[in-house]
């Protein structure tokens, strides 16, 4: 069967089934995962949903910049609007034994610009990925205060979770978008990068 028609039923399949039978269950979401709305997908389901109707979904990055830049970035993703944002290098968050990170005061405004510049409402499927989880959760929850209906968060992210046993015990090798192989690179799109300036 040629990729053609295989798009085209993917297409007329999620046409035909509500978003909601396809997301991950609900109730094996952990709670720093969960959101508001209720709304998840794994990587492969965000996959499948942009690649059915990409048009109609705005799927953003909301990892940190230098996060995207070293990690890379799903290719299929529409915008890095990262939801935190690194603070000064000299502030040291004690109980994460890591820099701190504050909310980028600028998030909403900018995730605004980018789904008015796809043509999209706040009543269109988004999806946020972080990279395992739990800052898409947050972020979808700030979404959904102001008013967008369909915010999606990949429970999975980009780098997935930590594997909690095995030779692989505290590397992120359990699941995500990366480990599921499926589409990113190194290479950014400018276009596509945060700049709040613009």
């Amino acid at each position: 069967m040629s990729t053609k028609w295989i798009s085209m039923l993917a297409l007329l399949f999620l046409n035909a089934v509500p978003v909601a039978c396809l997301s991950a269950d609900p109730a094996t979401v952990p709670e720093i995962k969960r959101t508001a709305l209720g709304l998840y997908l794994t990587a492969e389901e965000a996959y499948e949903m942009v690649q059915a109707d990409p048009a109609s979904t705005l799927f953003v990055d909301v990892r940190s910049i230098g996060e995207v830049q070293f990690l890379g970035m799903p290719t299929m993703a529409d915008a890095n609007v990262p939801y935190m944002l690194q603070s000064e290098w000299n502030e040291w968050d004690e109980a994460r034994s890591n820099f701190k990170f504050v909310v980028n005061a600028g998030f909403a405004d900018e995730l605004a610009r980018r789904l008015a510049a796809k043509g999209l409402q706040r009543t269109d499927p988004v999806i946020l990925m972080c990279r395992s989880g739990d800052r898409s959760a947050k972020a979808a929850d700030l979404l959904a205060q102001l008013g967008y209906a369909k915010v999606y968060s990949m429970i999975d992210g980009f780098e997935g979770d930590l594997a909690k046993d095995g030779p692989d015990t505290g590397r992120r090798t359990v699941n995500g978008w990366k480990n599921a192989n499926l589409p990113w690179s190194y290479t950014l799109d400018h276009a596509k990068m945060y700049n709040p300036e613009k």
